[in-house]
């Protein structure tokens, strides 16, 4: 191993990070640039895959420290598009008197607003391939930062409902980038550590910004939660400015062929990435990549399958603030308390997923000769769908029958610690199916979510309502459990060869 490898080896693997046997990924092998003596981790027994070049330009050669501050900063603006976007469910009570409109008028602002994350992630993803990671995810959060402030000054409930619109939809490039950057920068085997950093942002992010503004609006203007909003909004874009670099790498090209990097300045801004932009796809083709993801049958069912998990996570809390007052006579503050059990029931996810996903990994390879297929990756959503379908049916027993607001609160967490899971799980998945499509399986996840839950919002209340708690509920844990059986099971059965028949996301 090279000197220059060798150190960013050490520096990005440490024993913490090593798996405990060696394998080899079926698909991501593919990426090697190595023709060589296959490089090691430090370990000794780990092959490093894809194999990193001698360049220092290669993402993979950069520091432990460049590479996790990278991380954090994109989990932390991936967190901004979904706190923002839910921020509004609280601030329905104050606004509709101060708009001398109805709470439900209000809600529709909600609902633009989570719509709007689909179409966004999609655009950054094309925008992206095309123009590079970096200056597009800086232009379209600087973007978002003054839609962002736009939501908090708005003059009118119009100007407001456009303002919520126009900000989710530039606001989610990180949505997408974070898988981007963690596929150009971690070694297969740290993926799914590095996604559960990341996915463990935004889904607590719809939590964290409710409850957030609960507890202002007990003392401030319901504009006030949107310029904290708008404030995070900017510390994420002095972030990007500082810290985060451009992470393309064409791995075909030997290194005298490599773009060169002359300015820090130049890259943030995008006009280093358009001198090279013959080096990579044309705008069509960046555009027509996303289309062609979504016609492959694993990535349409694994969409299909987190839309439904996802979605009544969104129907819940969309509605959760009148459940909480008209069961238990709560207050924004009590809401606000009441709102810690889906944090940790997503921060329990994080710390035990740290673990869990690479030693059902680990374990996997152990029984098939050193070798991991992706399809393996989906195991864990066994353990995760007996908390979605419990989580959901309890709820549902708890909100018609009124139990005791704890056993709510326990039903509540266990649901979101499977989707929290499962998003993992999944993200992992398609990652190591189509490592060369990050962005673009990431986008179509973002819109498994944000269509999910935006359609939701439109009738699980009136379904609660006219069918009862138990059966709404009830009706939704069987639809995660049919979606598990028609989709995973089958891409379990038949997922490599259905890989193998659709071929790479760029053909």
């Amino acid at each position: 191993m090279s000197d220059l490898s060798a150190e960013g080896a050490e520096k990005l693997e440490s024993g913490q990070e090593s798996p405990e046997t060696t394998y080899k990924a079926e698909v991501q092998q593919d990426l090697s640039s190595n023709n060589g003596p296959s490089k090691l981790a430090p370990d000794g027994r780990t092959e490093l895959v894809p194999q990193p070049t001698d360049s220092k330009l290669d993402p993979l050669n950069w520091s432990w420290a460049k590479k996790h501050s990278i991380l954090f900063i994109l989990s932390a603006t991936a967190f901004i598009p979904d706190y923002g976007s839910a921020t509004g469910a609280p601030l329905q009570l104050p606004q509709a008197p101060y708009w001398g409109i109805s709470e439900a008028t209000v809600g529709h602002s909600l609902a633009g607003s989570t719509f709007s994350l689909a179409g966004g992630g999609l655009i950054a993803v094309m925008l992206s391939t095309y123009f590079g990671r970096l200056p597009v995810l800086l232009w379209l959060t600087v973007i978002a930062f003054a839609t962002a402030a736009w939501c908090a000054g708005a003059p009118s409930f119009n100007s407001f409902m456009a303002a919520r619109i126009f900000n989710s939809l530039f606001d989610s490039a990180a949505l997408v980038s974070g898988l981007i950057y963690i596929q150009d920068m971690f070694f297969f085997h740290q993926h799914a550590r590095k996604i559960n950093i990341w996915s463990s942002f935004f889904v607590l992010a719809p939590y964290l910004g409710p409850q957030l503004a609960a507890f202002m609006i007990t003392s401030l203007s319901w504009r006030w939660p949107f310029w904290i909003y708008t404030i995070m909004t900017g510390l994420c874009v002095v972030a990007i400015c500082l810290f985060v670099d451009e992470s393309y790498f064409d791995r075909t090209l030997p290194p005298d062929q490599q773009p060169p990097r002359k300015s820090h300045l130049l890259r943030l801004i995008g006009v280093e990435q358009w001198q090279s932009r013959k080096q990579r796809v044309s705008f069509f083709q960046a555009v027509l990549r996303s289309f062609r993801a979504i016609l492959k049958i694993p990535v349409f069912f694994t969409t299909l399958h987190y839309t439904v998990i996802f979605a009544w996570s969104v129907g819940i809390n969309n509605s959760l603030s009148i459940y909480l007052t008209e069961l238990y006579d709560f207050k924004p503050k009590n809401i606000g308390f009441f709102y810690f059990t889906p944090m940790v029931a997503v921060l329990l996810g994080e710390l035990i997923g740290h673990r869990l996903h690479d030693f059902i990994a680990d374990l996997y390879a152990k029984h098939h000769g050193g070798h991991l297929v992706p399809e393996a990756r989906l195991i864990v959503l066994w353990i995760a769908l007996p908390c979605q379908v419990a989580g959901l049916v309890l709820f549902g027993y708890c909100y018609q029958d009124s139990y005791h607001y704890m056993i709510s609160a326990l039903a509540w967490g266990l649901y979101i610690f499977g989707v929290m899971v499962s998003t993992v799980g999944l993200n992992a998945y398609l990652l190591d199916s189509y490592p060369e499509g990050a962005g673009e399986v990431a986008a179509w996840l973002n819109v498994a979510r944000a269509i999910g839950g935006g359609a939701v919002t439109y009738f699980q209340t009136t379904w609660v309502l006219s069918s009862g708690a138990i059966q709404c509920f009830g009706i939704e844990a069987a639809i995660c459990a049919a979606s598990m059986l028609l989709f995973i099971v089958s891409l379990q059965v038949f997922g490599q060869r259905l890989r193998r028949w659709g071929g790479s996301i760029e053909r």
